[in-house]
């Protein structure tokens, strides 16, 4: 028995997480992960239970990042899932199980944003990060800021999503991947296919023509 969209194990209206439990009660299960994938593939609804509930948390996370639309999110994340579904019969394990499921997501995620005509993204903490120059992420946690600095930070955020617009897409993405989800670089090459010295290249790129854009723009 093959995997097919028919008989998905989850109900498509279903919002994330898909499972009552929590995605920690399979934390640790690489040496399982590859028999799970072999009896999905064969079509069990329990085995890819285990796999959703493993790397749903982090799809998730991905595609919120990309769209910063927790609607739109949910949704591409279910999608992700049910397009897996459907492609399990074909999957191949040459690359992570996860970095397949993040390969379906950024194309999910392109797809929805050239739907809807927008470039959203979640961009608070990136913020920092490309001023900074780094790429080391910090707590994700600050005090509530004032009047004042609510607006400072709304117009920064949005003069950087300009800059993000503004940059050729495989920067933008790099940028994303890297950056904001922290992602390595080799897995950045294998969700954008291209190689670990094609990310360095495009990183580099993306960092000095936003920081270009950005001193050109001083509004």
């Amino acid at each position: 028995m093959t995997a097919s969209s028919t008989d998905f194990p989850f109900d498509s209206s279903i919002p994330v997480p898909f499972v009552a439990e929590s995605s920690a009660g399979v934390a640790g299960t690489d040496l399982f992960e590859s028999q799970w994938i072999s009896e999905a593939r064969d079509g069990s609804h329990e085995a890819f239970r285990l796999l959703v509930e493993r790397h749903q948390d982090a799809v998730f996370r991905f595609c919120r990042h990309w769209l910063n639309c927790p609607e739109d999110a949910r949704e591409v994340c279910q999608d992700t899932f049910l397009r897996a579904w459907d492609a399990l019969p074909d999957y191949r394990p040459r690359a992570r199980f996860s970095t397949w499921l993040f390969q379906i997501a950024l194309n999910l995620c392109r797809d929805r944003v050239r739907s809807r005509g927008a470039r959203n993204r979640k961009l608070t903490e990136s913020l920092s990060l490309f001023r900074r120059g780094d790429g080391q992420t910090r707590e994700r946690h600050c005090p509530l800021p004032s009047p004042d600095e609510a607006v400072s930070l709304d117009e920064d955020l949005e003069k950087l999503r300009r800059g993000l617009a503004a940059l050729p897409r495989r920067h933008s993405e790099v940028l994303i991947l890297a950056v904001i989800e922290g992602l390595s670089q080799l897995e950045c090459g294998e969700i954008l296919g291209c190689s670990v010295r094609a990310v360095e290249s495009r990183l580099y790129r993306a960092r000095r023509d936003l920081m270009a854009w950005w001193e050109a723009h001083p509004g």
